[in-house]
């Protein structure tokens, strides 16, 4: 397996110049347009930087080309040999395949076939292997030395910082008068790419990096002074699951990075559906993470020009499905209460009269006789319904109340 030797500097504007010359005419501009639902809910001027409308859905082949193109005619004629189960490989078997460079991707069992097909229609090998990314990497390190493959590592590696971090010069040529810009951090080669384009540019733009609360790894890594490995855990923020953080983005992100701040999954999955909703845009969850800590007050900001990345839109709809649902629950717009009431011919409808009154629609019950403390005599239902928000929700409970109801939120 062949690598690029190790810098013994981290990287450095002069890199990420150069590495926009390089790409920038394969990269798509993307546009970073006002939003003006976020900038009245915010009280801000917010800007979203859509580099999910690249070519492959998202951020990661702007590292992946740098990476490509700053290897030797020899490392291309070999190969190239990737660990990811979704935008890192498809980023590079896209334009591996643009430049006749032969790719293989190593992919975990449990990768949905979406993401497998879309990987090989770019031409790459995949390689199904192991329960998990970890033991997926493993083999393509392995495979890598096998057949003398260059790995390409998705965050950890100085061409792809840099290639990252053209987002950042992006950012300052569509806005240059920006205060602070706010970007999801997994591994760190976005934001440790994209703080160094800045601060070395304007140092007084404040640099916000965002994490799922479930795996904060950077955040624990500036804490400790060091990369920390933590615990598995599952986030639907997917693009962001990184359980260690890079050798090589912890210091820039402990040099230029001002705050890193976490968001929970029901705050991920409401950012999901309201970038969907009010801006017509498809995040996944990393995508939306940035977003979800500014509309969360996750960050102290106040009356400032932002720029917000939504970095990637590659998204399982069995997943979108599950994170609407999830998001109109956080949202108050989908709720679910239990409610007591005689078991008697005519009983139903006179609950669903009230309800249909306050114009809730149901669109789900679900009868129990023998558990939740129901008596003899007595029934409970539950009933999912749609709402207009927190004040329908108070006013169907207030409503249920007068008419002598005992009743619960589900959670």
């Amino acid at each position: 397996m062949h690598q690029t030797a190790k810098k013994p500097l981290m990287v450095r504007l002069t890199d990420i110049q150069a590495a926009l010359g390089r790409i920038r005419d394969s990269i798509y501009l993307s546009p970073c347009a006002r939003s003006e639902n976020f900038s009245q809910l915010t009280g801000n001027s917010v800007y979203l930087k859509l580099d999910n409308l690249q070519r492959t859905g998202a951020f990661k082949e702007r590292g992946a080309l740098n990476k490509l193109l700053t290897m030797s005619p020899k490392e291309r004629a070999q190969g190239v040999i990737a660990a990811s189960a979704g935008n890192h490989a498809q980023g590079l078997a896209y334009h591996a395949g643009r430049h006749g460079i032969r790719a293989m991707i190593c992919m975990p069992l449990t990768t949905p076939l979406i993401k497998v097909s879309a990987t090989r229609s770019y031409g790459a090998d995949v390689v199904l292997h192991g329960a998990n990314y970890d033991e997926a990497c493993e083999e393509a390190i392995r495979l890598g030395q096998e057949q003398s493959l260059t790995f390409v590592h998705p965050f950890d590696d100085d061409a792809v910082i840099a290639g990252q971090g053209t987002l950042g010069l992006e950012i300052l040529q569509q806005h240059p008068e920006i205060e602070a810009i706010i970007a999801p951090i997994g591994g760190g080669g976005l934001i440790g790419g994209i703080a160094c384009a800045i601060k070395e540019s304007n140092p007084k733009v404040r640099i916000i990096g965002v994490q799922p609360a479930r795996l904060p790894s950077m955040k624990v890594a500036i804490a400790e002074g060091k990369p920390v490995t933590l615990s598995p855990a599952a986030t639907i923020a997917d693009g962001i699951a990184v359980r260690r953080c890079g050798d090589r983005t912890l210091p820039l992100v402990q040099k230029y990075v001002d705050e890193i701040v976490t968001v929970d999954e029901e705050e991920i999955a409401n950012a999901v559906l309201l970038l969907l909703e009010r801006e017509k845009t498809l995040a996944e969850g990393a995508g939306a993470a940035a977003i979800a800590a500014l509309i969360n007050h996750k960050v102290q900001l106040s009356g400032k020009k932002i720029a917000v990345l939504v970095c990637g839109g590659n998204i399982d709809v069995t997943l979108l499905a599950r994170i609407m649902e999830r998001g109109l629950v956080k949202d108050g717009r989908l709720v679910r209460l239990r409610v007591h009431l005689p078991d008697y011919p005519g009983a139903l409808n006179k609950l669903t009269g009230i309800l249909a009154q306050h114009r809730a629609n149901i669109v789900e019950t679900s009868y129990d006789r023998a558990y939740y403390g129901v008596n003899l005599g007595e029934t409970a239902i539950d009933i999912t319904m749609e709402t207009r928000g927190p004040d329908h929700i108070a006013e169907l409970l207030s409503a249920l109340s007068a008419g002598g109801y005992s009743h619960e939120r589900v959670l």
